[in-house]
């Protein structure tokens, strides 16, 4: 009998009275004991409100009706497939939505639609890895910001590759506790191309100085992450590099000049196929017999083995780096040997090699200086070489 009168009132109301009726039956079939009959009319009354030509009478109705596991599921499905703002409230609170249905809101829906999946409280791997893979820039972010999301890496990295050049993004991902070396030094590369990009654009800078400049820091980043990081994931780094096309002769001469000697000889294992345990003794092999045949079956170009050699020799006379902050900035006494054992070269094609040693060693003496200078700075005192002379009148 009421929901009859509530069905002829419901014919002349205003959208504004509907909505508030929609939302207290909704709440009344969910909460109240209904005598059989009853429930069974309550029901298609709240089905017949799925026609309602007002999406603010379906938002209410799904308001009222979308955290319930009671709520019959033609209206849960109906509600899901509606404008996304009604969509939203079951997409993000429905528990009878399965990762299937979840998965076709995110791959045919809107953005406000994937942005209600991506914040669900509880949400599967399967489910965030499809907001990873075709969600907009704000599901993203709401799915990485989600405590309740499981987020498998390999969506993370995907998210990176989409959207890492995002600030919002960007942050969020290096906020968080559980990313790999590997992503993080994704994110460094995207942030230097985006950088890159920008300076060109605003700037005017040329194109090439702008990206050998942002490939310059992006692999200084790199270093230091090695650096950085347990010597067990070196070896995905090193995969992450070569796969994305920076495993390059000058990232690791750089990496070698820092006396970063674990990069190397993952790296080199990596390109040649030789196990880790075997390049590692061809790497301190004081004699240098075997290094030449790892070195050339790895790939690396002829023209830049001298400069590996003498790099290798400086550092099997002076030791190995010793902590991570040692192997994360270019020795500066090192550097400059290289230089000058390659400048001796005859051949003309060295050129590019001794430039960019040349680069390196510009790069080592101020480092070299700023590194003196916070020294100073911190002890608060000067050499008496630096105090300045007072000229008399």
């Amino acid at each position: 009998m009421i929901v009859r009168h509530f069905l002829h009132w419901s014919r002349t109301a205003s959208v504004a009275e509907r909505a508030e009726a929609t939302s207290a039956l909704g709440h009344a079939y969910l909460e109240t004991e209904f005598i059989p009959g009853e429930r069974a009319a309550a029901e298609g009354a709240l089905i017949a409100l799925l026609d309602d030509p007002s999406p603010s009478v379906r938002a209410a109705l799904a308001q009222a009706m979308a955290r319930s596991e009671l709520t019959p599921p033609t209206i849960v499905h109906t509600l899901a497939a509606d404008l996304p703002e009604v969509a939203g409230w079951m997409l993000e609170h429905s528990p009878l939505l399965v990762d299937a249905d979840l998965v076709e809101a995110v791959a045919a829906g809107p953005s406000d639609c994937q942005l209600a999946v991506a914040g669900r409280a509880k949400l599967s791997a399967a489910v965030a890895a499809a907001v990873a893979e075709v969600g907009s820039a704000e599901a993203c972010l709401t799915l990485i910001e989600n405590p309740g999301a499981t987020v498998a890496m390999f969506s993370i990295d995907r998210i990176v590759a989409r959207y890492g050049h995002l600030v919002a993004i960007r942050e969020s991902l290096l906020a968080r506790s559980d990313l790999s070396v590997s992503t993080h030094q994704a994110l460094v590369a995207k942030l230097s191309e985006t950088l890159a990009n920008f300076a060109v654009a605003r700037d005017g800078v040329g194109r090439d100085q702008a990206m050998r400049v942002a490939k310059d820091a992006c692999e200084r980043a790199t270093i230091v992450l090695a650096a950085a990081s347990p010597r067990k994931e070196i070896k995905a780094l090193v995969r992450h590099l070569r796969e994305s096309g920076q495993l390059t002769a000058g990232l690791l001469l750089r990496a070698l000049l820092c006396g970063n000697v674990d990069l190397l000889e993952h790296s080199l294992a990596e390109l040649s196929d030789v196990p880790l345990a075997r390049v590692s003794a061809l790497v301190h092999d004081r004699r240098g017999s075997g290094f030449r045949a790892l070195y050339d079956k790895a790939g690396l170009p002829a023209l830049a083995y001298r400069a590996f050699r003498e790099a290798l020799e400086t550092l099997q006379e002076g030791g190995f780096a010793g902590s991570a902050v040692e192997a994360a900035c270019l020795k500066r006494r090192m550097v400059e040997r290289v230089l000058t054992r390659c400048a001796d070269e005859p051949c003309e094609e060295v050129e590019p090699l001794l430039t960019l040693l040349r680069r390196f060693a510009m790069e080592a003496a101020r480092e070299e200086a700023r590194l003196y200078c916070e020294t100073l700075v911190e002890d608060g005192t000067l050499p008496a070489r630096h105090v300045p002379v007072r000229v008399a009148a």
